[in-house]
């Protein structure tokens, strides 16, 4: 088993544009059984990016663990598996469940196959937005940037708008 020895901060980037509030309920629901406390981003509505398909909820979740990545990883597609993804789904297609590791505590790099920090992060409105709501004063590993400060300065064309979704718990 891949286990980190301490306690690592993780943000995870959750979408779905299938049944979208069942798929996330369910899959926030999840994480929270396994990891325990979770902290939750408001969620955001945006269009499709790489497909033409139906539009997505997105949010960011942080949790905590001392799983390392890779074991980490396998269980978020557990996750993703129990709410109808399926393992050899296309990249750019529509999804029940989609469940990023965008940061490992402060790591850069590649480990286990994942790349941290997601270079969706700095890209995609989807993310950046709702890591500067969650966590605007943490550094993105990179950029050594604050998320906030990212967000202020994020230039891209993409649609999103903040939604009120009530099936979510409160964010802590």
């Amino acid at each position: 088993m891949n286990v980190a020895s301490v306690m690592a901060e993780i943000l995870l980037g959750l979408g779905s544009n299938i049944d979208r509030e069942h798929h996330l309920r369910a899959g926030i629901q999840a994480l929270g059984e396994r990891f325990g406390a979770l902290q939750l981003s408001p969620v955001f509505e945006s269009a499709s990016v790489g497909f033409n398909g139906s539009p997505f909820f997105n949010l960011v979740v942080c949790l905590t663990t001392t799983l390392g990545v890779g074991e980490l990883q396998r269980v978020l597609r557990e996750v993703e598996y129990a709410q109808g993804r399926h393992p050899e789904q296309r990249k750019f297609s529509p999804r029940t469940l989609d469940i990023d590791i965008l940061t490992y505590d402060d790591r850069v790099g590649i480990f286990d196959g994942v790349h941290l920090p997601r270079a969706e992060i700095l890209e995609n409105a989807y993310v950046l937005w709702p890591l500067a709501c969650l966590v605007p004063n943490h550094l993105h590993p990179l950029a050594q940037r604050s998320y906030a400060d990212l967000w202020s300065h994020y230039t891209g064309a993409q649609k999103i708008q903040r939604v009120d979704v009530p099936l979510f718990p409160a964010p802590n």
